[in-house]
Order: C-alpha cells, then structure tokens, then sequence
C-alpha cells in the first residue's frame, strides 16, 4: 500500500511542479488581469499537493487523496471569465463551446450540427463574470436569442456548458442535478446500413445487432427514394426532377425551403407499393423483434402521408417521423388518429411551450425534442415530464459529437418516459476517441450509453490530438481567446 501510495506521490509532484510553472507564468504575463493574478497567488500559496501528505496516516492520506471534492473551485466565487470555441467536421460541422471561469474549470457544449457558432459566441457578452452555477437564471436571461431549428444552437451549447461546469464545481454528475436518474444504461438507436446487394446488408445488419449490440434501428423512407423512377410521383419534375429534402441556401422557393402541404406532390399507387418494397426488404433481414423507426419522409401533404401510412402499416414501425412541419399540430392530430403507427416529431422545436399543444392535443404518440434545439438539459427534461403526464413518450433525436452526446444521455437517464436515443455517428472509428471518460468507463457498450456513476459534470474532457485532426479546414483555430465578443452593446429587457 506504502509503495503504491509513494507511486502516486511521485507523480503528483512532477504535475505540481508543471501546473506551478503554468500559473507563474500567467502571473508573469503583463496581459493577465489584476483580479486574475491575486487569484493565481492565492492559490499557489493556499494549494495542497500529495506530496505533503507524507507526515499523515495512510487511513488519512487514502482519504484525502481519494476525495472527489473539487478543491480548486469555490461554487459561490466562481465566474465566467471567457468563451471559446472549436469546430469539428462530421457529422456535419459541429462547433464545441468551453466556458472558463476564474478557478480553472471549464464546462464544455455544443452548438447543434450545422449552425454557426456565433450563435453562442453572441452571447458571450451576457455571461461575462456571471456565477455559471446559476443555470437557471443565466438561462432565462439567455433564451430570447434562440429560436427554432439550428439558431438554438447557441443558447442550448451554453446551457450544456453551464451544467458541465456546476456539475464540475459541486463534484457530482449532471443528471444528479437534473434530480437523480431513472437508469444507468441509455437506450440507443441507429441508422441502417446503406448496401444495395442483398448479401452484403444481411452482413452489415447482422454487424450492427450482433457485434455493435443495437436494439433499434432507423432508416431512410425518404421521396427520394423514388428519384428516377418514372410513374411514382405526381409534380416532381416542376421541383426540377431529383427531388431532395435538403434546404437550397441560395434559392427560397426551392423544394426543400417549402412546406410540406403547398409542393403539391402526390405519391402514385406504384410509388406506395416501391417505398413498401423498401420498409419490407429491411423488416425482412432484422426482423420483428428489433424496433425499426422511420426517417423524414420528404415534403407532400396530409392525405399522401395519411396513404403512406397506411401502405407500410403492416410493418409495425415504431414510428413515422416528421410526415409534417411540427407546427401543423391540426393536422398531425388527423394524421395520428388515421394511423395504427406511432407518429413523431419535435427536433426543430425550441423550448417546451410549443411541444404543449402537441402533447395536450395528443397530435402525435411520441415527442422527438433534440436537445441542442429544444433549450439544453433541464428543459429537454421538462419536456419529457410534461409528455408523461400527458401519456406521450420522448425519443431524443441526436447527431454530433460525443459532447452534445453526453449532454443527452445525463438527460435521458434523468427523464421516465425516455424511449430511445438517436446515435448518427456509428460508423465513424474515431468519433469515440474525440473525448476521454473522466472515470474510464467505456461510453457506449452493445448499443446502450453508459451513465456516469460519479464523474462530475457530463463526465467527459477533449480528446485535444483526435479532435485537432478533424478542425474545419475553414476555420482550423482551436479555443483561440474571443475577446471582440466581449462587449455588450445593446438593452436586451422584452418589456417596459
């Protein structure tokens, strides 16, 4: 025990000696700020090592040297000193926040996949010397700058972070704070493989239960499907031919920027029969045991969702998804009252107070929020509490990186009436590898998350090497200082 302890000590003392000549250096610095460099002394004066343990009992020593109580952070004194950023590519380009505070924590979040990071970083300006404990509160005075879709990308990667760092600062992990957990596995869902040859998606599926452990499943029952097949559809070729849901930039009026119920495109009966050839070659090679969700179909009406509903109904899919704009809640109450399978949508819905009338209309069976659109943690959890009350479930939709990742799965094991959560990145080898488990658990095993059982915060630090190799090429800066976000140049108040 003595020899293993001496292990420890030694190597604690080359860290003090390097973290000593860190903080020195910074206080050197002629750009280090007053408050900053009193801080850093008194630490330096103040701080304990192991290394001075030596004169204690081994009961004491162990004890000490175990504690998971944060001793570089004072919650109450703890303040928000910068904002900055680092934007990995794939899946999609995903911007990573670090908040830094005046103790030396950090909280890490996640600006939602394809929007931009200045969404955050716009709101630098009003965290600035702020209590990050105070989540809530910095919430509310945040919200206003979110909206719907990826532009609450800013505010739900600060909220993330906010409870990173607090869950850091009291040394317990997020979903603790969220008000316990009701699991310590997340359930996980992924995308079927994309192999035409029969043979070959046999094997790639058998991959995906057996080795990688997946219990459920999603795929593709997109009109794009029927690109190139003639007598499918009706008034494809006006929205240039390919028909594709992705949104055109450069142009309003292209297919992918209208709503669903004014492209005026109707699916054929050969149409039906050619998406259900689909849904029953997949049902075939998984079977029934496996749950298979569908993904966002494309942009047509009510009465063609409600006709291919009822064409691929047999298959018992877990659930249809976004069939229609998540505002129409009319009409995906008409949609869900005509169907035998469960409906869903939510991803691009910000806060709870648009989810109510879906759940108090029971207009779908099931609520899909995606925590980096929906506000962050808490308010994803209150999303949650408030479908269960109403007799809806909640399935999380997900795409990013392991950060946003972790968020979500603290979240869904504090939330009952989880079902699954989506994981876009499976096939990447070295998404995982992005971050480390500050506990050394494995983060995903046999297609479930696991719950951090005492890592504070989201139980997560970057992997610096892995993820310096996958930068944007357009912007390859890695946390750089933010200061031209620093100032406040306007009155935020809503009222008078």
């Amino acid at each position: 025990m003595k020899s293993i302890l001496q292990q420890i000590i030694t190597k604690h003392k080359s860290e003090e000696k390097e973290q000593s000549a860190v903080m020195q250096a910074e206080i050197n610095n002629p750009a280090t700020k007053a408050d900053r460099r009193n801080f850093l002394k008194k630490t330096a004066l103040g701080g304990i090592g192991l290394a001075s343990f030596m004169g204690m009992s081994i009961e004491d020593t162990v004890a000490q040297s175990t504690s998971r109580v944060n001793r570089a952070s004072n919650p109450a004194d703890l303040k928000i000193t910068d904002m900055r950023y680092a934007v990995v590519m794939k899946p999609g380009r995903c911007a990573i926040l670090r908040i830094d505070t005046n103790q030396g924590i950090y909280g890490l979040g996640e600006v939602r996949d394809g929007a931009d990071e200045r969404y955050a970083l716009f709101l630098k300006s009003r965290l600035l010397g702020q209590n990050p404990c105070n989540v809530e509160m910095l919430f509310k005075t945040i919200k206003q700058f979110g909206m719907h879709g990826r532009q609450a990308g800013g505010v739900c990667g600060v909220e993330m972070a906010l409870w990173d760092l607090a869950g850091k600062a009291y040394g317990v992990p997020a979903w603790q704070l969220l008000g316990g957990r009701y699991r310590d596995k997340v359930r996980l869902y992924a995308d079927t493989p994309e192999e035409k040859d029969l043979s070959a998606f046999k094997a790639k599926i058998k991959h995906r239960t057996e080795v990688q452990g997946f219990t459920w499943l999603k795929m593709d029952l997109a009109l794009e499907l029927l690109n190139g097949k003639p007598g499918t559809t009706v008034n494809t070729k006006y929205w240039g031919g390919n028909i594709s849901r992705r949104a055109d930039p450069n142009n309003y009026m292209a297919y992918g920027n209208v709503k669903h119920p004014f492209t005026s495109i109707q699916i054929t009966d050969k149409g039906l029969d050619e998406l259900a050839k689909v849904v029953d070659s997949i049902r075939s090679v998984v079977g029934y045991e496996i749950p298979i969700s569908s993904d966002h179909f494309g942009h047509f009406d009510l009465n063609n969702s409600i006709r291919l509903g009822k064409a691929v109904e047999k298959y018992r899919l877990a659930w249809l998804e976004d069939m229609l704009p998540w505002d129409q809640v009319d009409n995906w109450k008409k949609i869900t009252d005509s169907l035998e399978t469960p409906t869903i949508t939510g991803e691009d819905i910000f806060l709870i107070n648009e989810f109510k009338p879906l759940v108090d209309k029971h207009a779908v069976d099931i609520v899909h929020p995606d925590l980096a659109s929906s506000g962050g943690l808490l308010e994803t959890k209150r999303i949650g509490d408030y479908a269960e009350e109403g007799g809806v479930a909640m399935a999380m939709h997900f795409a990013g990186t392991p950060v946003s990742f972790m968020a979500n799965v603290h979240c869904a094991a504090a939330t009952q009436n989880f079902l699954a959560l989506e994981h876009h990145s499976v096939d990447l080898p070295w998404w995982e590898n992005l971050v480390k488990t500050t506990d050394g658990r494995k983060m995903i095993d046999k297609g479930f998350a696991t719950v951090p059982n005492l890592a504070p915060g989201l139980g997560i630090e970057l992997n610096d090497e892995e993820v310096k190799k996958h930068l944007d090429p357009a912007d390859p800066s890695y946390f750089r200082p933010t200061p031209e976000w620093n100032e406040k140049r306007s009155h935020d108040r809503l009222w008078s």
